[in-house]
């Protein structure tokens, strides 16, 4: 074929392929265009890395689950409800080179126990002090995500002196501050993963239903932090949301954070209430930047 002639036909092929390129390229962009937004994914939970420790702790009647990591200060993650400890796995990989790191599942939650007594933020923070004096701990900071978050804020407010530091991430200091997560999809599989994982770790494997339904009434009636009980906490403290959580509604973290002492308020853009797993490296930086310089350096 002559140079020419050879030109002529990849012109003329183009041509004829050059409404399929089109088309297939518009599917892509429609494709992209479809693409969920990072706020409105659930990542896979995290895995935790090898602990130096963990074990069951005998306290206040349950077997507690806990891990610990790294050394230095100590910093204990607590995680939100119908969850565990796994779910802070990246944040334990990027904190356990520079503090010892405390993780544990909440009573009834992941590999953790749990008696007949109805589940209740201020009996919730009592086994976090309990594991504390069982692994001879007398201060720490706590970083808490939802429930977790609310009990290290009971913490602040009945135990200040065992805290050094507070990180609140999407808490609400009353029913009323909650969302109808119902109408979140993402909520929604959230709450069948955890009864996958419930029937995985937990030691009563079959009860999924009556825990969801125990911490279901202690969501409805919990907390109940008064403006008075607020304004006591003098822990240095950050409340911090996300600007697109499905759960908490953005009037209750800013009056929290306008009736703390000295807190500090973030709001962590483009994701939900599961920003430390949907941007890890955003919340962590947020994170280490918090527990290095505190509320001061905000």
């Amino acid at each position: 074929m002559k140079p020419t002639a050879r030109l002529s036909h990849w012109r003329s092929l183009m041509l004829r392929l050059l409404p399929t390129v089109l088309i297939a390229m518009a599917a892509g962009a429609a494709c992209a265009a479809e693409a969920k937004p990072r706020w409105m994914t659930l990542p896979p939970t995290p895995t935790l890395p090898t602990p130096e420790k963990s074990g069951l702790a005998p306290i206040n009647g349950i077997k507690a689950w806990y891990a610990e990591f790294g050394s230095g200060e100590p910093v204990i993650l607590l995680h939100g409800g119908l969850a565990n400890a796994s779910y802070w796995g990246l944040q334990v990989r990027a904190l356990e080179p520079r503090y010892r790191v405390i993780v544990m599942d909440s009573r009834g939650h992941g590999r953790s126990s749990r008696t007949v007594k109805p589940l209740g933020y201020d009996l919730m923070a009592s086994d976090v002090v309990a594991l504390m004096d069982y692994l001879h701990i007398d201060k720490a900071a706590i970083v808490g995500w939802s429930d977790g978050a609310i009990i290290g804020l009971d913490i602040a407010i009945h135990h200040p002196e065992r805290l050094t530091k507070l990180f609140a991430f999407a808490a609400n200091s009353n029913p009323s501050g909650v969302k109808d997560v119902g109408k979140s999809p993402v909520f929604t599989a959230f709450i069948a993963r955890a009864a996958q994982q419930y029937a995985e770790l937990s030691p009563t494997p079959t009860q999924f239903r009556a825990f969801l339904a125990d911490i279901q009434q202690m969501w409805a009636t919990q907390p109940n932090f008064t403006d008075s009980q607020l304004r006591r906490i003098r822990t240095p403290t950050w409340i911090v949301d996300a600007d697109r959580d499905e759960a908490i509604k953005r009037e209750d973290t800013d009056h929290m954070a306008a009736t703390i002492a000295d807190a500090g308020e973030l709001i962590l853009p483009n994701a939900s209430h599961f920003a430390f797993i949907q941007d890890p490296a955003m919340f962590n930086e947020a994170l280490l930047r918090f527990l290095s310089e505190g509320p001061a350096g905000s």
